[in-house]
Protein backbone atom coordinates (compact mmCIF):
# COMPACT_ATOMS: atom_id res chain seq x y z
CA UNK A 1 0.00 0.00 0.00
CA UNK A 2 1.30 3.19 -0.89
CA UNK A 3 2.15 5.66 2.04
CA UNK A 4 0.66 9.13 1.90
CA UNK A 5 3.83 10.97 0.93
CA UNK A 6 3.81 8.47 -2.18
CA UNK A 7 0.26 9.48 -3.58
CA UNK A 8 1.75 12.44 -5.53
CA UNK A 9 4.03 10.46 -7.29
CA UNK A 10 1.18 7.85 -8.47
CA UNK A 11 -0.20 9.06 -11.78
CA UNK A 12 -3.99 8.93 -11.99
CA UNK A 13 -5.71 5.97 -13.56
CA UNK A 14 -7.16 7.19 -16.91
CA UNK A 15 -10.78 7.15 -17.46
CA UNK A 16 -12.51 3.89 -17.69
CA UNK A 17 -14.56 2.54 -20.42
CA UNK A 18 -18.26 1.14 -20.60
CA UNK A 19 -16.57 -2.18 -22.12
CA UNK A 20 -13.53 -2.48 -19.22
CA UNK A 21 -16.17 -2.12 -16.29
CA UNK A 22 -18.40 -4.27 -18.47
CA UNK A 23 -15.90 -7.31 -18.40
CA UNK A 24 -14.97 -6.26 -14.64
CA UNK A 25 -18.22 -6.49 -13.65
CA UNK A 26 -19.26 -9.98 -15.57
CA UNK A 27 -15.93 -11.19 -13.67
CA UNK A 28 -16.79 -10.67 -10.26
CA UNK A 29 -20.49 -12.22 -10.68
CA UNK A 30 -18.54 -15.29 -11.83
CA UNK A 31 -15.66 -15.34 -9.07
CA UNK A 32 -18.23 -13.85 -5.95
CA UNK A 33 -18.05 -16.33 -3.68
CA UNK A 34 -18.14 -15.73 0.04
CA UNK A 35 -21.24 -14.08 0.72
CA UNK A 36 -21.44 -10.02 1.32
CA UNK A 37 -17.94 -9.73 3.60
CA UNK A 38 -16.24 -11.74 0.45
CA UNK A 39 -17.52 -10.02 -2.14
CA UNK A 40 -16.78 -6.65 -0.29
CA UNK A 41 -13.58 -7.26 -0.03
CA UNK A 42 -13.40 -8.63 -3.43
CA UNK A 43 -14.94 -5.27 -4.89
CA UNK A 44 -12.29 -2.95 -3.02
CA UNK A 45 -9.21 -4.94 -3.64
CA UNK A 46 -10.54 -4.44 -7.90
CA UNK A 47 -11.73 -0.82 -7.69
CA UNK A 48 -9.76 0.59 -4.50
CA UNK A 49 -6.73 -1.11 -4.39
CA UNK A 50 -5.38 -2.45 -7.71
CA UNK A 51 -7.36 -0.08 -10.48
CA UNK A 52 -7.88 2.87 -8.13
CA UNK A 53 -10.93 3.91 -10.34
CA UNK A 54 -12.68 5.03 -6.80
CA UNK A 55 -10.97 6.35 -3.39
CA UNK A 56 -11.40 4.63 -0.09
CA UNK A 57 -13.01 7.49 1.77
CA UNK A 58 -15.81 7.19 -1.60
CA UNK A 59 -16.50 3.80 -1.39
CA UNK A 60 -16.64 3.36 2.26
CA UNK A 61 -19.45 6.40 1.94
CA UNK A 62 -21.04 4.32 -0.53
CA UNK A 63 -21.07 1.19 1.60
CA UNK A 64 -22.46 2.70 4.69
CA UNK A 65 -25.37 4.05 2.38
CA UNK A 66 -25.74 0.52 1.07
CA UNK A 67 -25.38 -0.74 4.39
CA UNK A 68 -28.80 1.42 5.45
CA UNK A 69 -30.52 -0.36 2.34
CA UNK A 70 -32.41 -3.72 2.63
CA UNK A 71 -31.25 -5.64 -0.08
CA UNK A 72 -28.20 -7.62 -0.57
CA UNK A 73 -25.40 -4.78 0.29
CA UNK A 74 -22.75 -6.48 -2.18
CA UNK A 75 -24.97 -6.15 -5.33
CA UNK A 76 -25.83 -2.73 -4.37
CA UNK A 77 -22.08 -1.69 -3.95
CA UNK A 78 -21.79 -3.37 -7.30
CA UNK A 79 -24.61 -1.52 -8.80
CA UNK A 80 -23.77 1.84 -6.93
CA UNK A 81 -19.91 1.49 -8.20
CA UNK A 82 -21.33 1.17 -11.93
CA UNK A 83 -23.57 4.29 -11.62
CA UNK A 84 -21.20 6.45 -9.97
CA UNK A 85 -18.88 5.78 -13.26
CA UNK A 86 -20.92 5.38 -16.14
CA UNK A 87 -24.45 6.64 -14.85
CA UNK A 88 -27.78 4.49 -15.14
CA UNK A 89 -26.14 1.76 -17.73
CA UNK A 90 -23.78 1.75 -15.88
CA UNK A 91 -25.48 0.87 -12.51
CA UNK A 92 -28.07 -1.57 -14.88
CA UNK A 93 -25.00 -3.46 -16.12
CA UNK A 94 -22.71 -4.05 -13.14
CA UNK A 95 -26.36 -5.27 -11.02
CA UNK A 96 -27.32 -7.59 -13.67
CA UNK A 97 -23.81 -9.27 -14.03
CA UNK A 98 -23.38 -9.48 -10.31
CA UNK A 99 -26.39 -11.18 -10.42
CA UNK A 100 -27.07 -13.17 -13.70
CA UNK A 101 -24.03 -16.19 -13.45
CA UNK A 102 -25.36 -16.82 -10.17
CA UNK A 103 -28.92 -16.93 -11.25
CA UNK A 104 -28.15 -19.37 -14.50
CA UNK A 105 -26.22 -21.57 -12.11
CA UNK A 106 -28.70 -21.68 -9.22
CA UNK A 107 -31.24 -22.71 -11.94
CA UNK A 108 -28.83 -25.72 -13.10
CA UNK A 109 -28.03 -27.04 -9.83
CA UNK A 110 -31.85 -26.71 -8.08
CA UNK A 111 -32.78 -28.84 -11.61
CA UNK A 112 -30.47 -31.71 -10.44
CA UNK A 113 -31.25 -30.99 -7.13
CA UNK A 114 -35.10 -31.93 -7.62
CA UNK A 115 -34.81 -33.79 -10.31
CA UNK A 116 -32.00 -36.37 -9.27
CA UNK A 117 -32.02 -35.65 -5.47
CA UNK A 118 -33.37 -39.17 -4.53
CA UNK A 119 -30.88 -40.80 -6.21
CA UNK A 120 -27.99 -42.43 -3.97
CA UNK A 121 -25.12 -39.89 -5.09
CA UNK A 122 -26.82 -36.64 -4.58
CA UNK A 123 -28.40 -38.24 -1.39
CA UNK A 124 -25.28 -39.12 0.14
CA UNK A 125 -23.87 -35.75 -0.70
CA UNK A 126 -27.07 -33.74 0.82
CA UNK A 127 -26.85 -36.16 4.21
CA UNK A 128 -23.08 -34.54 4.42
CA UNK A 129 -23.88 -31.20 3.31
CA UNK A 130 -27.40 -30.55 5.81
CA UNK A 131 -25.25 -30.59 9.41
CA UNK A 132 -22.65 -28.72 7.63
CA UNK A 133 -25.14 -25.80 6.75
CA UNK A 134 -25.72 -26.20 10.55
CA UNK A 135 -23.05 -25.16 11.54
CA UNK A 136 -22.52 -22.51 8.68
CA UNK A 137 -25.59 -20.71 10.53
CA UNK A 138 -24.33 -21.13 14.04
CA UNK A 139 -21.35 -19.46 12.88
CA UNK A 140 -23.26 -16.79 10.92
CA UNK A 141 -25.08 -16.11 14.49
CA UNK A 142 -21.31 -15.92 16.18
CA UNK A 143 -20.04 -13.40 13.66
CA UNK A 144 -22.82 -10.94 13.25
CA UNK A 145 -23.11 -11.22 17.54
CA UNK A 146 -19.51 -10.49 18.01
CA UNK A 147 -19.97 -7.20 16.20
CA UNK A 148 -23.49 -5.97 16.70
CA UNK A 149 -24.56 -7.19 20.55
CA UNK A 150 -21.71 -4.72 22.56
CA UNK A 151 -23.67 -3.57 25.26
CA UNK A 152 -26.87 -5.27 27.47
CA UNK A 153 -29.60 -3.42 25.42
CA UNK A 154 -28.46 -5.45 22.63
CA UNK A 155 -28.49 -8.37 24.09
CA UNK A 156 -31.77 -7.44 25.50
CA UNK A 157 -32.93 -6.65 21.79
CA UNK A 158 -31.29 -9.92 20.54
CA UNK A 159 -33.39 -11.97 22.93
CA UNK A 160 -36.65 -10.30 22.56
CA UNK A 161 -36.50 -11.31 19.14
CA UNK A 162 -35.33 -14.75 19.22
CA UNK A 163 -38.07 -15.36 22.03
CA UNK A 164 -40.76 -13.52 19.41
CA UNK A 165 -39.88 -15.30 16.60
CA UNK A 166 -39.26 -18.78 18.44
CA UNK A 167 -41.88 -18.88 20.64
CA UNK A 168 -44.41 -16.22 19.49
CA UNK A 169 -44.23 -17.20 15.80
CA UNK A 170 -43.95 -13.43 15.40
CA UNK A 171 -44.21 -12.33 11.49
CA UNK A 172 -40.59 -11.03 11.10
CA UNK A 173 -42.01 -7.61 9.55
CA UNK A 174 -42.74 -6.81 12.67
CA UNK A 175 -39.55 -7.80 14.41
CA UNK A 176 -37.86 -6.01 11.79
CA UNK A 177 -40.36 -2.59 12.42
CA UNK A 178 -40.22 -2.83 16.09
CA UNK A 179 -36.80 -2.83 16.13
CA UNK A 180 -36.06 -0.03 14.09
CA UNK A 181 -38.17 2.28 15.61
CA UNK A 182 -36.46 0.60 19.52
CA UNK A 183 -33.23 2.22 17.44
CA UNK A 184 -34.81 5.48 16.47
CA UNK A 185 -35.97 6.17 19.73
CA UNK A 186 -32.82 5.01 21.61
CA UNK A 187 -30.75 6.85 19.10
CA UNK A 188 -32.17 9.76 19.99
CA UNK A 189 -32.17 9.19 23.84
CA UNK A 190 -29.07 8.01 24.56
CA UNK A 191 -26.93 8.00 21.13
CA UNK A 192 -23.64 6.10 22.74
CA UNK A 193 -25.70 3.01 23.12
CA UNK A 194 -26.82 2.79 19.59
CA UNK A 195 -23.26 4.04 18.16
CA UNK A 196 -22.22 0.83 17.62
CA UNK A 197 -22.24 -0.51 14.58
CA UNK A 198 -23.83 -0.31 10.90
CA UNK A 199 -21.11 1.67 9.22
CA UNK A 200 -17.72 1.38 8.58
CA UNK A 201 -15.46 4.12 9.62
CA UNK A 202 -13.50 6.40 7.06
CA UNK A 203 -9.57 5.49 7.33
CA UNK A 204 -6.65 7.24 6.08
CA UNK A 205 -5.44 4.36 3.98
CA UNK A 206 -4.33 6.13 0.57
CA UNK A 207 -3.22 3.46 -2.22
CA UNK A 208 -2.39 6.64 -4.43
CA UNK A 209 -4.59 8.69 -6.81
CA UNK A 210 -8.15 7.55 -7.80
CA UNK A 211 -9.96 8.13 -10.73
CA UNK A 212 -12.64 9.28 -8.42
CA UNK A 213 -11.26 10.68 -5.68
CA UNK A 214 -11.86 12.18 -2.34
CA UNK A 215 -12.18 15.70 -3.39
CA UNK A 216 -13.46 14.84 -6.90
CA UNK A 217 -16.92 16.29 -8.02
CA UNK A 218 -19.62 14.30 -8.63
CA UNK A 219 -20.17 13.88 -12.59
CA UNK A 220 -23.31 15.55 -13.92
CA UNK A 221 -25.47 12.83 -13.64
CA UNK A 222 -24.84 12.36 -9.85
CA UNK A 223 -26.01 15.87 -8.90
CA UNK A 224 -29.47 15.39 -7.32
CA UNK A 225 -32.44 16.22 -8.43
CA UNK A 226 -35.98 16.11 -7.89
CA UNK A 227 -36.68 15.88 -11.64
CA UNK A 228 -34.03 12.74 -12.16
CA UNK A 229 -35.53 11.25 -8.36
CA UNK A 230 -39.13 11.05 -9.56
CA UNK A 231 -38.05 10.06 -13.12
CA UNK A 232 -36.18 6.59 -11.86
CA UNK A 233 -39.39 6.17 -8.73
CA UNK A 234 -41.61 6.45 -11.80
CA UNK A 235 -39.81 3.80 -13.69
CA UNK A 236 -39.44 1.65 -11.26
CA UNK A 237 -43.07 1.43 -10.03
CA UNK A 238 -43.68 0.97 -13.89
CA UNK A 239 -41.62 -2.13 -13.83
CA UNK A 240 -42.87 -3.27 -10.48
CA UNK A 241 -46.11 -2.69 -11.60
CA UNK A 242 -46.22 -3.87 -15.27
CA UNK A 243 -45.50 -7.95 -14.44
CA UNK A 244 -47.60 -7.98 -11.53
CA UNK A 245 -50.90 -6.59 -13.18
CA UNK A 246 -50.40 -9.03 -16.28
CA UNK A 247 -50.00 -11.75 -13.45
CA UNK A 248 -53.13 -10.79 -12.04
CA UNK A 249 -54.95 -10.77 -15.53
CA UNK A 250 -53.38 -13.68 -16.94
CA UNK A 251 -53.21 -16.50 -13.87
CA UNK A 252 -55.11 -14.44 -11.34
CA UNK A 253 -53.76 -12.96 -7.71
CA UNK A 254 -54.28 -16.42 -5.71
CA UNK A 255 -51.73 -17.87 -8.60
CA UNK A 256 -48.50 -19.79 -6.95
CA UNK A 257 -46.73 -17.35 -9.46
CA UNK A 258 -48.40 -14.13 -8.75
CA UNK A 259 -48.14 -14.88 -4.93
CA UNK A 260 -44.59 -15.34 -5.62
CA UNK A 261 -43.85 -12.30 -7.33
CA UNK A 262 -45.63 -10.44 -4.22
CA UNK A 263 -43.99 -12.57 -1.36
CA UNK A 264 -40.70 -12.00 -2.43
CA UNK A 265 -41.37 -8.05 -3.19
CA UNK A 266 -41.57 -7.81 0.59
CA UNK A 267 -38.61 -9.88 0.86
CA UNK A 268 -36.59 -7.87 -0.76
CA UNK A 269 -37.92 -4.75 1.90
CA UNK A 270 -37.15 -6.60 5.05
CA UNK A 271 -33.49 -7.70 4.04
CA UNK A 272 -31.73 -5.89 6.80
CA UNK A 273 -29.16 -7.32 7.75
CA UNK A 274 -28.31 -9.42 5.09
CA UNK A 275 -29.69 -12.81 3.48
CA UNK A 276 -29.36 -14.31 6.91
CA UNK A 277 -31.42 -12.01 8.51
CA UNK A 278 -34.24 -13.15 5.89
CA UNK A 279 -34.05 -16.41 5.49
CA UNK A 280 -36.19 -17.12 8.71
CA UNK A 281 -39.09 -14.81 6.89
CA UNK A 282 -38.92 -16.86 3.47
CA UNK A 283 -38.90 -20.24 5.41
CA UNK A 284 -42.01 -18.54 7.83
CA UNK A 285 -43.70 -17.94 4.12
CA UNK A 286 -42.16 -20.56 1.80
CA UNK A 287 -42.32 -23.29 4.04
CA UNK A 288 -45.09 -22.69 6.76
CA UNK A 289 -47.72 -20.38 5.15
CA UNK A 290 -47.40 -21.27 1.26
CA UNK A 291 -45.65 -24.88 1.35
CA UNK A 292 -43.55 -24.76 -1.61
CA UNK A 293 -41.00 -26.20 0.28
CA UNK A 294 -40.62 -28.31 2.65
CA UNK A 295 -37.89 -28.09 6.12
CA UNK A 296 -35.84 -30.22 4.37
CA UNK A 297 -35.69 -28.43 1.19
CA UNK A 298 -35.22 -25.32 2.17
CA UNK A 299 -32.03 -26.64 4.34
CA UNK A 300 -30.88 -27.72 0.94
CA UNK A 301 -31.72 -24.83 -0.69
CA UNK A 302 -29.24 -22.86 1.67
CA UNK A 303 -26.58 -25.65 1.24
CA UNK A 304 -26.95 -24.55 -2.64
CA UNK A 305 -26.98 -20.83 -2.23
CA UNK A 306 -23.56 -21.13 -0.74
CA UNK A 307 -21.67 -22.95 -2.82
CA UNK A 308 -23.02 -20.75 -5.25
CA UNK A 309 -21.20 -17.23 -6.56
CA UNK A 310 -22.93 -14.16 -6.47
CA UNK A 311 -25.71 -12.99 -3.54
CA UNK A 312 -26.45 -15.66 -1.04
CA UNK A 313 -30.05 -14.26 -1.33
CA UNK A 314 -30.50 -15.67 -4.32
CA UNK A 315 -31.41 -18.48 -2.69
CA UNK A 316 -34.73 -17.48 -3.23
CA UNK A 317 -34.59 -18.59 -7.34
CA UNK A 318 -33.83 -21.85 -5.71
CA UNK A 319 -37.04 -21.10 -3.78
CA UNK A 320 -39.18 -19.79 -7.01
CA UNK A 321 -37.55 -22.87 -8.84
CA UNK A 322 -38.79 -26.00 -6.85
CA UNK A 323 -42.06 -24.33 -6.13
CA UNK A 324 -42.95 -23.97 -9.54
CA UNK A 325 -41.27 -27.30 -10.55
CA UNK A 326 -43.00 -29.04 -8.00
CA UNK A 327 -46.65 -27.84 -8.31
CA UNK A 328 -46.16 -28.38 -12.78
CA UNK A 329 -47.37 -25.20 -13.14
CA UNK A 330 -47.11 -25.43 -16.84
CA UNK A 331 -48.04 -29.10 -17.11
CA UNK A 332 -46.20 -32.59 -16.45
CA UNK A 333 -44.41 -31.79 -19.91
CA UNK A 334 -43.21 -27.92 -18.99
CA UNK A 335 -41.81 -28.97 -14.97
CA UNK A 336 -38.20 -27.08 -15.95
CA UNK A 337 -39.81 -24.81 -17.75
CA UNK A 338 -42.27 -23.70 -14.83
CA UNK A 339 -39.03 -23.90 -12.70
CA UNK A 340 -37.12 -21.54 -14.77
CA UNK A 341 -39.99 -19.29 -14.92
CA UNK A 342 -40.30 -19.29 -11.04
CA UNK A 343 -36.59 -18.84 -10.74
CA UNK A 344 -36.45 -15.33 -12.88
CA UNK A 345 -39.77 -14.32 -11.45
CA UNK A 346 -38.87 -14.36 -7.88
CA UNK A 347 -34.96 -12.88 -8.88
CA UNK A 348 -36.97 -10.20 -10.56
CA UNK A 349 -39.06 -8.92 -7.79
CA UNK A 350 -36.46 -9.40 -5.26
CA UNK A 351 -33.51 -6.76 -6.96
CA UNK A 352 -35.96 -4.68 -8.52
CA UNK A 353 -35.99 -2.61 -5.44
CA UNK A 354 -32.13 -2.83 -4.52
CA UNK A 355 -31.79 -1.04 -8.46
CA UNK A 356 -34.34 2.04 -7.54
CA UNK A 357 -32.73 2.32 -4.22
CA UNK A 358 -29.66 2.87 -5.80
CA UNK A 359 -30.62 5.21 -8.84
CA UNK A 360 -32.65 6.92 -6.80
CA UNK A 361 -30.85 7.51 -3.51
CA UNK A 362 -26.88 7.68 -5.33
CA UNK A 363 -27.48 11.38 -5.94
CA UNK A 364 -28.38 12.43 -2.56
CA UNK A 365 -25.87 10.28 -1.36
CA UNK A 366 -22.83 12.00 -3.14
CA UNK A 367 -24.16 15.34 -2.07
CA UNK A 368 -23.87 14.60 1.43
CA UNK A 369 -19.94 13.04 2.36
CA UNK A 370 -19.20 12.17 5.79
CA UNK A 371 -23.01 13.17 6.90
CA UNK A 372 -24.83 9.98 7.06
CA UNK A 373 -26.27 9.80 10.78
CA UNK A 374 -29.15 7.11 10.52
CA UNK A 375 -27.16 4.35 11.81
CA UNK A 376 -29.08 3.85 15.26
CA UNK A 377 -32.37 2.02 13.50
CA UNK A 378 -29.46 -0.27 11.61
CA UNK A 379 -27.97 -1.07 14.43
CA UNK A 380 -31.11 -2.10 17.13
CA UNK A 381 -32.07 -4.01 13.92
CA UNK A 382 -28.60 -6.00 13.29
CA UNK A 383 -29.18 -6.67 17.23
CA UNK A 384 -32.73 -8.25 16.06
CA UNK A 385 -31.32 -10.08 13.31
CA UNK A 386 -28.62 -11.97 15.71
CA UNK A 387 -32.03 -13.73 17.58
CA UNK A 388 -34.12 -14.27 14.42
CA UNK A 389 -30.28 -15.81 13.00
CA UNK A 390 -30.14 -18.12 15.94
CA UNK A 391 -33.79 -19.04 15.45
CA UNK A 392 -32.88 -20.46 12.13
CA UNK A 393 -29.98 -22.30 13.90
CA UNK A 394 -32.66 -23.82 15.94
CA UNK A 395 -34.54 -24.68 13.14
CA UNK A 396 -32.03 -26.16 10.76
CA UNK A 397 -30.67 -28.17 14.10
CA UNK A 398 -34.04 -29.27 14.53
CA UNK A 399 -34.60 -31.31 11.60
CA UNK A 400 -31.07 -32.43 10.48
CA UNK A 401 -30.43 -33.99 14.13
CA UNK A 402 -33.92 -35.40 14.47
CA UNK A 403 -35.43 -36.13 11.04
CA UNK A 404 -38.32 -38.04 12.16
CA UNK A 405 -39.49 -35.74 14.78
CA UNK A 406 -38.75 -36.06 18.66
CA UNK A 407 -40.44 -39.17 18.59
CA UNK A 408 -37.85 -40.48 15.88
CA UNK A 409 -33.74 -41.50 16.71
CA UNK A 410 -30.96 -38.71 16.95
CA UNK A 411 -29.24 -39.13 14.26
CA UNK A 412 -25.77 -39.27 15.99
CA UNK A 413 -23.98 -39.23 12.89
CA UNK A 414 -25.26 -35.65 11.58
CA UNK A 415 -24.66 -34.56 14.78
CA UNK A 416 -20.87 -35.51 14.38
CA UNK A 417 -20.88 -33.73 11.62
CA UNK A 418 -21.91 -30.79 12.19
CA UNK A 419 -19.56 -30.65 15.28
CA UNK A 420 -16.42 -31.39 12.28
CA UNK A 421 -17.77 -28.69 10.36
CA UNK A 422 -18.36 -25.93 13.81
CA UNK A 423 -15.05 -27.05 14.66
CA UNK A 424 -13.55 -26.27 11.07
CA UNK A 425 -15.23 -22.80 10.90
CA UNK A 426 -14.35 -21.40 14.28
CA UNK A 427 -11.39 -22.79 15.13
CA UNK A 428 -9.43 -23.50 12.14
CA UNK A 429 -11.27 -20.66 10.35
CA UNK A 430 -11.99 -22.64 7.32
CA UNK A 431 -13.77 -21.33 4.31
CA UNK A 432 -17.44 -22.11 4.03
CA UNK A 433 -17.45 -23.91 0.52
CA UNK A 434 -14.33 -25.95 1.47
CA UNK A 435 -16.49 -27.02 4.87
CA UNK A 436 -19.16 -27.86 2.50
CA UNK A 437 -17.39 -29.77 -0.06
CA UNK A 438 -15.67 -31.94 2.80
CA UNK A 439 -18.91 -32.56 4.50
CA UNK A 440 -20.63 -33.32 1.04
CA UNK A 441 -17.45 -35.71 0.32
CA UNK A 442 -17.85 -37.36 4.33
CA UNK A 443 -21.64 -37.58 3.85
CA UNK A 444 -21.37 -39.76 0.51
CA UNK A 445 -18.63 -41.59 1.41
CA UNK A 446 -20.76 -42.52 4.96
CA UNK A 447 -23.79 -43.64 2.82
CA UNK A 448 -21.80 -45.64 0.68
CA UNK A 449 -20.53 -47.65 3.10
CA UNK A 450 -23.23 -48.11 5.15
Amino acid sequence: MPLASEKKALAKPEAVTFRQAFLLWLKLGFIGFGGPAGQISLMHRELVEQRRWISEARFLHALNYCMLLPGPEGQQMATYMGWLMHCTRGGIAAGVLFVLPSLFFLIFLSWIYIAFGHQPVVAGLFYGIKPAITAVVVHAVHRIGSRALKNGVMWAIAAAAFVAIFAMNVPFPIIVATAGLIGYVGGRLTPDTFALGGGHKQTNKSFGPALIDDDTPPPAHAVFRWSGLARIALAGAVLWLVPMVLLVVFVGWQHTLTQMGWFFTKAALLTFGGAYAVLPYIYQGAVSYYGWLTPAQMIDGLALGEANPGPLIMVVAYVGFVGAYVQALFGPNLVFMAGAVGAVLVTWFTFLPSFIFILAGGPFVESTHGNLKFTAPLTAITAAVVGVILNLAVFFAYHVLWPNGLAGAFDWVSALIAVAAALALFAYKRNVIHVIVACAILGLTLKTLA
